[in-house]
């Protein structure tokens, strides 16, 4: 399985960010790729307000991203805002779709975190998502869910081989190395082919607004080595999937074998 990673560096208009998921698109076609990952906030960068940028789920923004990913042939995953059905929030989402594939993911996991506030914003998500690209399970997460193994766990447990994580990862001391160690945590977790995509780095006067994006996308396999990875600059990141060999480790490392009910047991037991 071939898919490519889209590191893109996303400004404040959606229209000329939609000009990048073309370009990236179409070049993740030229070179085989069945699955093509951009970032999260690929509609709109973070440090502007969402509110003013989201659109629904079938609104035009959404509906280009369709329309590409059928002239190209491949799946698409892209991040974009859409406007909360409960309050005036937003919901942080993923837009799946191209052959055989219409789906979204609303980040579970809010980034209240090293000074930022997601959920004054965004408000979160319930439920994961898997899809089914070439026949293969590909589970879906946004940026901060990367620091919950349960959320990994329960995606490999429903049958995810490859599972995606799209950022835009804030800076920080110590932040990038956390972004790709994590990967290769949740890959060794999961016995599952770990996909990390986040935005190019904007440059320090951005960066300073918020989680823009540090670069290191990153592909780790199920035994977590790094299979391929990215500088900090926007670039398209190509990579060959052995499905074999990491079906091997999942039989021969067993943890998703394995598992005991301790954990789920234990709070359970707790509420009560």
């Amino acid at each position: 399985m071939r898919i490519a990673l889209a590191q893109i560096r996303s400004g404040t208009d959606p229209a000329e960010n939609l000009g990048l998921v073309e370009e990236y698109t179409r070049k993740a076609a030229e070179v085989g790729a069945s699955l093509v990952l951009f970032p999260e906030a690929t509609m709109c960068r973070f440090g502007v307000p969402l509110d003013d940028v989201a659109e629904p789920f079938d609104g035009p923004w959404a509906t280009a991203v369709r329309g590409i990913a059928a002239r190209a042939g491949i799946v698409v995953v892209a991040g974009m805002f859409v406007p909360s059905d409960d309050d005036h929030r937003v919901t942080n989402t993923l837009i799946a779709t191209g052959p055989g594939v219409d789906a979204r993911y609303d980040k579970i996991h809010l980034y209240d975190a090293f000074g930022f506030t997601e959920s004054k914003t965004v408000a979160p998500g319930r439920e994961p998502v898997i899809i089914t690209v070439d026949g293969v399970s590909v589970g879906l997460t946004l940026c901060y869910d990367i620091r919950f193994p349960e959320l990994y766990i329960e995606l490999a447990e429903r049958g995810a081989e490859v599972i995606t994580a799209h950022a835009s990862w804030g800076t920080g001391p110590g932040k990038l190395d956390q972004w790709t160690l994590l990967a290769r945590a949740r890959a060794i977790d999961t016995t599952s082919v770990v996909a990390a995509v986040g935005q190019a780095y904007p440059g320090d006067e951005i960066a300073a607004l918020g989680p823009t994006g540090v670069g290191g996308s990153v592909v780790a396999s199920a035994l977590g080595e790094v299979l391929c990875s990215a500088g900090d600059d926007p670039q398209l990141l190509v990579c060959d999937i052995d499905l074999d060999a990491a079906r091997r480790a999942r039989e021969t490392v067993a943890v998703m074998h394995n598992r005991s009910g301790f954990a789920h047991g234990s709070r359970a037991q707790s509420r009560t």
